[in-house]
C-alpha cells in the first residue's frame, strides 16, 4: 500500500477535492481507507465510496476527482457520469468532480446512505 500523500503526487488540485470529501466521510463515523496505486477506497464492513485521478489515465479535459459510491438502487439524478449495476442490489455510480462546489448537498447525503449501507 502506498500513503494518500504519494497517491496525489503531482495532482495537488485532487487532493483539495479529496481534503473535502474526507471529513464529510470521516463525520459519519468510523471509516477506514485502502490506498493503493490506482484508488482509495472508503471502507466499514465493506467498502462503499472509491476516489480515483482521472488524469492519471486519461488525456484531454478531464475530472480532477471521480468519486465512485455503491447504493442498493440506482439513484435517477442526472449528475452521475455513469452507473452500472454489479449485482442485483448492487449499482456503482460514478461521479465527475471538477471544484469544491461539486461536493454538495446532494454528495453528502449519496455518501452518508452508502456509509449506512456498508455498516
Amino acid at each position: 500500500m502506498i500513503t494518500i500523500d504519494e497517491f496525489f503526487v503531482g495532482y495537488p488540485e485532487s487532493r483539495r477535492l479529496f481534503d473535502a470529501l474526507l471529513p464529510l466521510v470521516n463525520g459519519y463515523g468510523e471509516t477506514d481507507l485502502k490506498v493503493k496505486k490506482s484508488q482509495i477506497a472508503f471502507k466499514r464492513k465493506k467498502s462503499f465510496a472509491w476516489v480515483w485521478v482521472p488524469g492519471r489515465y486519461l488525456r484531454g479535459k478531464v475530472a480532477l476527482l471521480v468519486l465512485s459510491i455503491s447504493l442498493k438502487n440506482r439513484d435517477p439524478s442526472p449528475r452521475w457520469k455513469e452507473i452500472v449495476e454489479l449485482a442485483q442490489g448492487q449499482h456503482m455510480h460514478h461521479l465527475e468532480l471538477y471544484t469544491i462546489k461539486d461536493i454538495d448537498d446532494d454528495v453528502r447525503g449519496w455518501l452518508r446512505r452508502a456509509w449506512e449501507l456498508a455498516g
